[in-house]
């Protein structure tokens, strides 16, 4: 049976019967935490989930923010919904996707989100890898006219639809975020995606600023170089990640962890000062080289 894009709406309307008043806008720290295959974890693995609590505390309690998952993460986000009440009161700015073929199944998808992480509304609420983003951002801004989202966007971890992606950034005019790849070996979006974002004025969240952590692996047992004291950066993630988070383009970058150690080490770059560009171009000339 087909759905109208009315019906969608009323879905939208009914899962969410009143608008959520928004909340104080502070600024989001650069570092915050993403959430896939990560928080991936069963519910008969508590173990494993307390330890999750754990990674998120060390978050929250270093100035962390905005954390980010999807209904395409497994359990991550039924992990969610075990962890935040754990914490008690955090202030947390909670991002999560629409990811699903039919745009009108998106409505009962987001409320299934929201009811995992237990939480009043999304912060922020994206199309994810662009499936269905005619249909599915309809619903989103209908849902942030109503209230009931505070931004909306949409991301992308493949290459090879950069080019819909940016006819998208310069298409729509209601999108607020932009979520997409940019590392030091993957700096396809210098070309295009962030000089349009930072034109339009989006705020612009990375994903994979380690590659799945194959870059920490690539450095592994060189020496890290002298200077990387004068950023603050004691570590070759923290220096990887520092890089990614002095353009002046990038908002926040999402890595994920499982360790808390490894959580405290990438927060830990919240202080200390930010590489110019000139120092980005040292960075970067050490890790190629």
């Amino acid at each position: 049976m087909s759905i109208t894009r009315r019906t969608a709406l009323g879905l939208v309307a009914a899962a969410v019967a009143a608008p959520v008043p928004a909340r104080a806008s502070a600024p989001v720290p650069k570092i915050g935490m993403g959430t896939w295959i990560t928080f991936d974890v069963p519910r008969q693995d508590e173990a494993a989930r307390d330890r999750r609590v754990e990674v998120l505390r060390r978050f929250f309690d270093a100035g962390g923010r905005m954390v980010d998952s999807s209904p395409m993460y497994g359990m991550a986000e039924d992990v969610m919904g075990y962890c935040l009440p754990r914490l008690g009161d955090v202030p947390l700015t909670a991002a999560s996707k629409v990811w699903i073929p039919a745009p009108a199944m998106g409505p009962e998808q987001i409320e299934a989100s929201r009811a995992l992480w237990g939480i009043p509304r999304f912060d922020i609420l994206q199309v994810h890898n662009l499936l269905g983003y005619e249909g599915h951002i309809e619903t989103l801004r209908a849902m942030k006219a109503a209230g009931q989202v505070g931004e909306i966007g949409i991301t992308t971890s493949h290459g090879r639809r950069h080019d819909d992606f940016a006819r998208i950034m310069e298409r729509d005019d209601s999108l607020d975020t932009v979520q997409f790849t940019y590392n030091m070996d993957d700096r396809e979006a210098e070309a295009r995606l962030l000089p349009l974002a930072a034109e339009r004025g989006l705020k612009v969240i990375i994903n994979r600023p380690f590659q799945r952590g194959a870059l920490i692996r690539r450095v592994a047992g060189r020496p890290l170089p002298d200077f990387a004291a004068e950023v603050g950066v004691t570590s070759w993630p923290q220096f990887l990640l520092k890089w990614v988070i002095s353009h002046p383009a990038v908002t926040v970058a999402i890595p994920a962890t499982s360790d808390p150690d490894h959580m405290s080490e990438n927060m830990a770059l919240l202080s200390g000062p930010m590489p110019d560009a000139a120092m980005r171009a040292r960075m970067l000339a050490a890790f190629e080289g």
